[in-house]
């Protein structure tokens, strides 16, 4: 009796060792983004985070940190070309100020639908270029996932650039969205996501600008209850790793998140594009005012002179973009 129970003893104390081993030797990610814990970026950053540790069979852990826990996108950015943390995901312009040249993927309507998008995203010669630059900027990009089109939540009714007029608007760091939204007639207040909701209560703004899916997990819609479908931009989400993770890795574990990231993107574009029309439905039963037909020719006209002032501080890259997207939009109907 006492053999066996020594027995026993034994084998537990080689589980917990084989355990203990296996903690030790997993390694844990940090992956941090700004979105909600009912949004797609963090839908789509929980699948990730399982392929990872299955790709790597559990040598590697993805922890993600949701709702600007450890920063707002900027400082997201920043903290992954440090080292800081090890994943994000964010929109193209966010990027920007470590990649001038992709404020130009925030060019207003040059993009008319997901599928025009994706194979932007998927095959522009001009866009592979600048994310080949991102790893001596401390950050490499894997993959795109999806956001979404910008659209607008404003306080008052919204068809045209005439009742943007005198009225302020949230929107994220980027000077090609500044830019578009100052010709359409707003004026900008610059602020991270978390403060938007009371800014808009409070009256410090008449409204802000984000995809869909932002707008329906941050309850925008709640403060500013007339959604207009402007479309102005399309927004995707690259994921970045940072570039001192990527070194760390062996090549066998780089290919597998590589993987894991790139599974990932059909997931993240087929989840935003099919819950767009279930999210409007849901904030139009909960009060909010859908406009589906703003006066888009008006609000085009508007920002015609966005692209003037991009070819004089871009030059080339403007025409070489704008080529690539209207090979694309004359390809995908």
């Amino acid at each position: 009796m006492t053999a066996k129970k020594n027995l026993v003893r034994f084998s537990f104390v080689l589980v917990g060792a084989a355990f203990a081993a296996f903690a030790q030797a997993q390694t844990v990610l940090k992956f941090s983004h700004t979105d909600q814990q009912q949004g797609a970026r963090h839908a789509a950053a929980q699948v990730f985070a399982k392929k990872v540790e299955e790709y790597t069979q559990g040598r590697y852990k993805v922890q993600v940190f949701c709702c600007s826990q450890l920063g707002n996108d900027p400082k997201n950015i920043e903290q992954m070309a440090l080292g800081g943390i090890d994943f994000t995901v964010s929109s193209t312009g966010s990027y920007a100020p470590h990649i001038p040249s992709l404020n130009l993927t925030m060019l207003p309507f040059i993009l008319d639908s997901y599928e025009q998008g994706w194979k932007f995203y998927d095959e522009s010669k001009w866009l592979k270029e600048q994310f080949d630059k991102a790893p001596s900027k401390g950050f490499r990009f894997l993959a795109t996932w999806e956001a979404g089109f910008r659209s607008m939540t404003t306080k008052d009714a919204l068809s045209s650039p005439e009742d943007a007029k005198g009225k302020k608007l949230r929107t994220f760091p980027n000077e090609m969205m500044r830019w578009t939204l100052e010709a359409m007639g707003f004026g900008i207040q610059i602020m991270p996501l978390p403060e938007v909701y009371l800014a808009i209560q409070q009256g410090a703004v008449s409204g802000q600008e984000n995809p869909i899916d932002t707008i329906y997990s941050n309850k925008f819609y709640e403060v500013a209850p007339n959604v207009t479908l402007t479309n102005h931009v399309y927004s995707p989400i690259p994921l970045a790793i940072s570039e001192k993770t990527w070194q760390k890795l062996s090549p066998a574990d780089q290919q597998a998140i590589s993987r894991a990231a790139t599974e990932t993107a059909p997931f993240a574009r087929q989840m935003i594009k099919e819950n767009d029309e279930k999210m409007l439905a849901d904030m139009s039963a909960k009060g909010a005012k859908v406009n589906r037909k703003p006066n888009v020719d008006a609000f085009r006209k508007a920002v015609d002179p966005v692209y003037g002032k991009a070819r004089e501080k871009y030059g080339a890259d403007v025409d070489a973009v704008l080529a690539d997207a209207a090979a694309i939009r004359k390809a995908v109907k």
